[in-house]
């Protein structure tokens, strides 16, 4: 076994005490434990990673770097190896909330429209007790109560908290996708459940552009396609030859959490989190007060709601 430093150790505990850290964030912090610059020492930071692996793994623990589909940006994270649906969550979240959350997952991942998202209608209005139905084979009778019992407030509370807690995000039009936990920790399920890989970086494709050939299953992460324009001039589809039109993004995402350059001391240890009460507070009152303009059948359930073809569904 190699024996790991101090250096090594704090590396571990920044990413355990504050969850998944944007790549900004993690150098800074590598930056001020080694007095080197990740950017022009890459072999040492290289080897930093290559040994911490080597120690976590005999606790079953990754410390693992993704891109966020959402935003494109690097984050880095250790997560549990363990492929377990419990372990994905911990103890802290109720049997009632973790089914909450995997139906809010399998919906996004499940979307052939590889939007990324769902309306917050569609997930206040998923029934657990379906999800208990299908998953388990039980009679209507004998779903627990605590499904049964698990009203609109108690998954108001429960989204406010994964969000929170970065097993889900807000998006900017207030829809509701997958946090940059659940990206890092999720990777193998996403291969399990058949959800389609990005054709440049072999990904999961939850989130991304499509093929403009309707018959085509090509899917492309926006940040693989800028790069891939930015190198040739031009898109072409690898599978069918059908030409992409690339559009830049109207809005760069929000960097609510980065202040200057040091982001993660303004941090408190305590709160592994960005703080964003007032965020929060206002995106809940957005969505009771437009619940009507959310774009949202009143009647989806999330889990078993009725999805369109690649078709009919693919944007014009």
């Amino acid at each position: 076994m190699a024996v790991l430093s101090w250096k090594h150790h704090t590396l571990i505990q920044s990413l355990l005490e504050r969850g998944p850290l944007t790549e900004k964030e993690f150098h800074f912090i590598f930056t001020g434990i080694t007095g080197q610059n990740p950017g022009t020492h890459q072999g040492k930071f290289n080897d930093y990673l290559l040994k911490i692996n080597r120690e976590l793994s005999y606790v079953q623990l990754d410390l693992r770097a993704c891109r966020d589909p959402y935003d494109g940006r690097v984050y880095f994270g250790v997560v549990n190896n363990v492929s377990d649906d419990q372990s994905k969550l911990g103890t802290k979240y109720s049997v009632p909330q973790i089914a909450f959350f995997k139906a809010i997952v399998e919906a996004i991942a499940q979307d052939v429209t590889a939007e990324g998202t769902i309306c917050n209608l569609d997930a206040l209005n998923i029934k657990l007790e379906n999800q208990v139905l299908n998953s388990s084979g039980l009679q209507s009778q004998d779903v627990p109560a605590a499904f049964k019992n698990f009203t609109m407030s108690h998954k108001e509370k429960t989204l406010d908290q994964l969000v929170k807690d970065k097993w889900l995000c807000y998006t900017e039009d207030d829809n509701i996708g997958l946090g940059i936990r659940s990206i890092l920790d999720l990777r193998s399920w996403f291969h399990n459940a058949g959800v389609p890989s990005c054709q440049v970086c072999n990904e999961a494709g939850f989130k991304a552009k499509l093929c403009p050939n309707d018959g085509c299953a090509v899917r492309i992460h926006h940040y693989c396609l800028k790069k891939r324009f930015y190198q040739k001039g031009m898109l072409v589809c690898p599978s069918c030859d059908t030409q992409w039109q690339y559009q830049p993004p109207k809005a760069e995402p929000i960097e609510v959490e980065d202040e200057e350059t040091e982001p993660v001391q303004s941090q408190p240890s305590s709160n592994p989190g960005p703080s964003q009460p007032s965020l929060r507070s206002k995106r809940k009152r957005q969505r009771l007060d437009n619940v009507e303009t959310a774009g949202c059948s009143s009647q989806a359930s999330g889990a078993n709601r009725k999805r369109v073809t690649r078709s009919s569904a693919h944007p014009r």
